[in-house]
């Protein structure tokens, strides 16, 4: 916790008033027997009351020293009063179970300008003190300045004289050096080169001997290569035209059996064909002689009556020819009236019937009796 103890007009040991103000760190110690004393002073109490109960404490012991010192004295050593405020209190707040780790005084001041009037003086003491230190101060600086350079001086030349001597003998250490490294650079330039061109030579060697059993390799290959190629051209030219020689020639020889057979089953289908026409055309012949002989000897049997027959027979499919217009139609409906022609075009085409059937076929139906 960080407290600012204030002591406002307390009185020092000359009666002067004066107010001080400070800066103090304090915590709470973790020893199990301080520990036990911290807990019974402020347990159950918050942080703010727990500073005002220290601040107090070191408040009261800051005005108790205030009183025992003179203003000189806390304004000059702010240190030692600082530690002589921390000695006092800690035993107190110790007991609390409160460790002070650090006390410092912060401001120290007065309402009747008794430290500036005693600032006033010990700064024209001082002020004093300062002129005469300067001027004696600027008298011996001039002294010692004027020996510094005389010394200064002495110590450059000794110095540049030392310089130069190290400069030429770094300069005779860097061209012995130099001839040194370039011997040396020649030296192994020249073991370089040489060594180079050893195993330059032996690279070559080394090439020219995998040049000799690359080519001896590829004149095997070569050889194996030829063998390949003309088993190669064995297989697929020789033998394949081989092949095709003798299809050709089976083929040919399918096709001319194939063309003799195929004339002679032509000719053979001819001469069937042939025959069985001949054989058709003459029983055709013979049977339509036949039926011509028989109708004959029925017509000359029968005679109108044989005609009539046959008129008869002939009818149905006349007239199946002549209504075939007619089967398409679903229903006929004649109106007739007075005046109505219908009538008398029926009867027209029922007288006219028969004398077409006679100028068609030669048949008088008005002479041809019907018997149901």
């Amino acid at each position: 916790m960080t407290l600012q103890p204030k002591c406002e007009d307390v009185e020092t040991a000359e009666g002067v008033a004066i107010t001080v103000t400070g800066v103090a760190q304090v915590k709470v110690m973790t020893e199990n027997e301080l520990l036990g004393y911290a807990c019974e002073q402020f347990l159950g109490k918050s942080v703010i009351e727990i500073k005002s109960v220290i601040l107090q404490t070191l408040e009261g012991h800051l005005r108790a020293i205030l009183g025992t010192l003179t203003v000189e004295q806390i304004y000059q050593d702010r240190d030692r009063f600082a530690t002589l405020v921390r000695e006092v209190a800690s035993p107190d707040v110790g007991r609390m179970g409160i460790e002070i780790l650090s006390f410092t005084i912060k401001d120290v001041y007065d309402k009747v300008e008794y430290l500036s009037s005693l600032g006033k003086t010990q700064t024209a003491a001082v002020q004093r003190d300062a002129d005469i230190g300067v001027a004696e101060a600027e008298r011996d600086a001039g002294i010692r300045e004027a020996e510094c350079k005389r010394e200064m001086m002495d110590v450059k030349f000794l110095a540049d004289t030392k310089m130069a001597d190290s400069k030429r003998e770094l300069e005779m250490q860097k061209a012995s050096f130099n001839q040194e490294v370039n011997t040396k650079k020649a030296e192994a330039q020249l073991a370089y080169e040489l060594q180079a061109a050893k195993q330059q030579q032996n690279i070559r060697l080394e090439e020219i001997e995998i040049e000799v059993v690359q080519r001896k390799k590829q004149i095997t290959i070569e050889e194996k290569e030829v063998i390949r190629t003309e088993k190669e051209l064995v297989a697929t030219v020789k033998r394949p035209a081989e092949a095709e020689a003798y299809k050709m020639q089976q083929l040919a020889e399918g096709r001319k059996i194939k063309t003799v057979l195929t004339a002679q089953a032509e000719a053979d289908k001819i001469r069937l064909i042939g025959e069985a026409e001949a054989s058709s055309i003459e029983a055709v012949g013979k049977a339509e002689a036949e039926k011509m002989r028989l109708k004959a000897e029925a017509y000359q049997q029968y005679g109108e009556a044989a005609k009539t027959a046959l008129v008869l027979e002939a009818l149905p499919m006349i007239a199946s020819k002549v209504a075939a217009p007619l089967a398409r139609t679903s229903e006929i409906v004649i109106l007739s009236g007075d005046g109505s022609r219908v009538t008398g075009e029926v009867n027209r085409l029922l007288a006219e019937l028969p004398v077409s059937i006679n100028a068609l076929t030669g048949v008088d139906l008005t002479k041809v009796s019907v018997c149901l």
